[in-house]
């Protein structure tokens, strides 16, 4: 007699849900469905036999990713002078199975569980895709298949760089399978992955001046940083006789160099988020995964070059992003040459920081000569601002008369929260004053 079990299921007839136990079935151990036998064993046998059949391959191939069909198999069999369908259903070898309808999460993959078909869990989910990818994070197939590209695109087409599904399965964005990659997850506007960006008051980490999340496409989140960064990189200037010399708290190629390593070389298997901290002292980069196996920290200085994310390297090496591989200490060190303070790296089993010193730092506090520039002249015990951008927005508020944000964001071509951060500093050094309210703030200058 026939009983349900590990690897059976019975079913009085035929009802959609048979595509469940098919799923649960080709992503544990295979099994097989009975159509016309009770729970009990209790053979009823069936009378619309090719409807039965009909529905069920149309099933199989219309509702369950990747194709199953290959794994199964469909037969009429005569029990007690009765006839019954079987189906077969061999474990599949592109696991996790899924319903198309409800993509790869627990809602729409399902295993076996002694004699129930149950949702998977995310870890089981997660240890299916490992276990049939073979497993490497850029070619996994990503758990989320709803995928968005607004700025990658765009990235892309700057770059004059096609952009299109061909293209995307060169860039390794697609499997063999037809599916997205956790390498298209990183590109896409769904990113799970985060950047955390803080400004300190003083050297520690006691008062925080500003801080940020950062989400979707890693360009986005590039983006973004760097352009946080450039708003909090202060020009100081040092006047020398009839002449000023302007110098930048920390070198623009020593960030470029030290955040592009940073979103390169990340290892994203694990969630914890890139973190971004200026101090007064010095900007630190701090990303998840140490070095890969077998590199020591000075093989690196020495320009040697073994890559984590090779597809992702490979994606901004196209994009002229980095130049070549291997460089990207060299070139910070470079860039703090003749500096007393020089950049440190440090790496641990599981992370890896870059400190940048800011090369302003140790300029005698008080002096007449050296200062940060606003227009009435040497100012200290304010917060600092850029004298460029100061400059530029004074004489936007004198031409208008006032500034709202959006001037802001078009004067600059910086985001909104970006914007909020700029009208805010200037209120602070004094530079703007608000008025209004509501929808009617304005800003005036100081």
């Amino acid at each position: 007699m026939l009983r349900v079990g590990v690897g059976t299921e019975l079913k009085r007839q035929y009802t959609d849900d048979i595509k469940k136990t098919v799923i649960a079935f080709a992503n544990t151990d295979g099994g097989e469905i009975y159509i016309g036998v009770d729970d009990d064993g209790s053979i009823l046998g069936v009378t619309d036999i090719d409807d039965i059949m009909f529905k069920l391959s149309n099933s199989i191939r219309d509702s369950i990713c990747p194709d199953v069909s290959i794994f199964t198999s469909i037969e009429l069999l005569k029990l007690e002078d009765m006839d019954i369908v079987k189906l077969t259903v061999e474990r599949g070898t592109a696991r996790p199975y899924y319903l198309c309808s409800k993509g790869i999460r627990p809602a729409g993959v399902y295993i076996r569980q002694g004699s129930a078909t149950v949702p998977a869990s995310e870890s089981a989910i997660l240890a299916m895709i490992k276990d049939s990818s073979g497993y490497s994070y850029e070619s996994a197939r990503s758990l989320e298949q709803e995928l968005t590209f607004g700025k990658a695109e765009e990235t892309f087409r700057d770059k004059g760089i096609m952009f299109d599904r061909v293209h995307m399965r060169t860039l390794k964005l697609i499997g063999e399978d037809g599916m997205y990659t956790d390498l298209a997850l990183l590109l896409s506007d769904q990113c799970v992955h985060q950047t955390r960006f803080a400004v300190f008051q003083g050297t520690d980490k006691l008062v925080f001046k500003n801080r940020k999340e950062l989400t979707g496409s890693i360009f986005s989140q590039m983006d973004e940083l760097m352009e946080l960064i450039d708003f909090y990189n202060q020009t100081r200037s040092e006047i020398r006789g009839l002449f000023r010399r302007d110098s930048r708290d920390y070198p623009e190629d020593a960030i470029r160099e030290a955040v592009l390593n940073a979103y390169v070389h990340r290892d994203y298997s694990f969630s914890s988020p890139l973190l971004v901290s200026m101090f007064d002292d010095r900007l630190e980069i701090v990303s998840v995964g140490g070095l890969v196996k077998g590199i020591e920290l000075e093989d690196i200085r020495l320009g040697v070059s073994v890559l984590r994310n090779e597809a992702l390297a490979n994606i901004f090496y196209r994009l002229k992003l980095i130049e070549a591989y291997g460089t990207g200490i060299l070139k910070i060190e470079n860039a703090y040459r003749g500096c007393n303070r020089k950049p440190v790296f440090e790496a641990t089993a599981n992370a890896f920081r870059v400190t940048l010193p800011n090369m302003n730092y140790d300029a005698p506090a008080g002096t007449d000569n050296i200062y940060y520039l606003k227009e009435e002249g040497p100012v200290y015990g304010i917060e600092p601002v850029r004298s460029d951008r100061a400059e530029r927005i004074r004489a936007l508020c004198r031409e208008k008369g006032y500034i709202v944000r959006k001037d802001i964001e078009e004067a600059f071509q910086v985001s909104q929260p970006t914007a909020i951060i700029i009208l805010k500093d200037m209120q602070t050094a004094g530079v703007l004053k608000r008025i209004g309210r509501g929808k009617n703030i304005r800003y005036i200058c100081g």
